[in-house]
């Protein structure tokens, strides 16, 4: 079984970079030959040119911090973070103040002579993370850090991190299937399934232009709308005709079954009615069947020939339509991708 198929990447230096995917696509088994805990049947692994890879792990000198953190319940907070420092020998007041300077960066002065049991979850992750940064690392690799978190937490300890990475400028690898996450922490996102390579890019490129279908519905979230490409900027919806913005991006021939990907964000109401279905433009009727208003933003979930597309509002913004309204519903310019079906 071929768990990674075909996959070149390169990192930059001082980057953050999130190997985002499914379960099951190959993005542990990726970080781990990074990591030298897993060989390659194949390929190579170069750090800043030099091939490493058949030097074990322990000699590449990167950081580790693993789902399950791995911390040590029988040595203190301090002596977690030295331990990687302790087992190569380094003088134990050297080891010491390293590990007071590493919890002083994660902000968990105080807490040095405190046993594992006697944290939060959150300062576990920080302690997880300092230990991690014990040796000075080339690179380092975060495997799920945050996945036991609540959502909060998580979310606070994704700004915390980053910037953390930020300040100290250290080559950074993390594997997540949070899309949120790898948008907040990312300078390049390189999205997984299959074992391949989908697409790389900044995260606002990936999320405005996916590359294929695949990446349109697992990035956060968008509508996937089948369709077919009838003339150069003119496509097919349930036999209406559309013509597509300028700024919108069609990637498919002439011809070919597609499907038109939308973001909820720009997703318009326009008013009650239908509209004629020879009208040259992304604009269509379409029913709503059910309205979720969270406070923060109002959501819009509506019914187009058997699909749902949810239309997502600020509340000072919302208009004034509820559930069983047939509405006008058009695509903000520039904002939808004609993919492959």
């Amino acid at each position: 079984m071929t768990a990674i198929d075909d996959v070149t990447l390169d990192i930059p230096d001082g980057s953050f970079v999130c190997l985002l995917g499914p379960s099951g696509c190959g993005k542990t088994t990726l970080l781990r030959l990074m990591a030298g805990l897993e060989v390659p049947s194949a390929g190579r692994i170069l750090v800043a040119g030099e091939d490493q890879t058949d030097v074990p792990s322990e000699k590449r000198g990167f950081g580790m911090v693993f789902q399950s953190l791995a911390l040590f319940p029988h040595l203190n907070v301090a002596q977690n973070v030295a331990y990687p420092l302790t087992i190569r020998g380094r003088p134990k007041a050297e080891a010491r103040a390293r590990a007071e300077e590493l919890l002083a960066l994660v902000q968990l002065d105080g807490v040095a002579e405190r046993r594992i049991h006697q944290l939060s979850g959150g300062q576990r992750q920080r302690v997880a993370i300092a230990r991690g940064l014990a040796i000075n690392p080339r690179v380092f690799l975060l495997d799920e850090p945050l996945s036991a978190l609540d959502a909060n937490l998580r979310e606070h300890m994704q700004v915390e991190l980053r910037q953390l990475q930020q300040r100290l400028g250290v080559t950074t690898v993390c594997v997540t299937h949070d899309q949120k996450e790898a948008l907040t922490m990312a300078d390049q996102v390189i999205v997984m399934e299959q074992g391949r390579v989908q697409q790389i890019g900044a995260p606002m490129q990936v999320y405005r232009n996916p590359a294929n279908a695949f990446v349109a519905g697992f990035i956060g979230t968008s509508a996937l709308i089948p369709c077919r490409v009838i003339a150069e900027r003119t496509i097919e919806i349930a036999g209406r005709r559309l013509t597509v913005h300028p700024n919108d991006r069609v990637n498919c021939a002439v011809g070919a079954n597609a499907v038109l990907s939308v973001r909820p964000e720009d997703v318009r109401l326009t008013g009650t009615g239908s509209a004629s279905n020879d009208a040259p433009d992304v604009h269509m009727s379409a029913r709503i069947v059910f309205v979720r208003d969270l406070g923060e933003s109002v959501h819009y979930v509506l019914e187009l020939n058997g699909q749902e597309i949810t239309a997502l509002y600020h509340p000072s913004a919302r208009p004034d339509v509820t559930s069983g309204d047939v509405v006008g519903m058009t695509f903000a310019p520039g904002s939808c991708t004609v993919l492959p079906a």
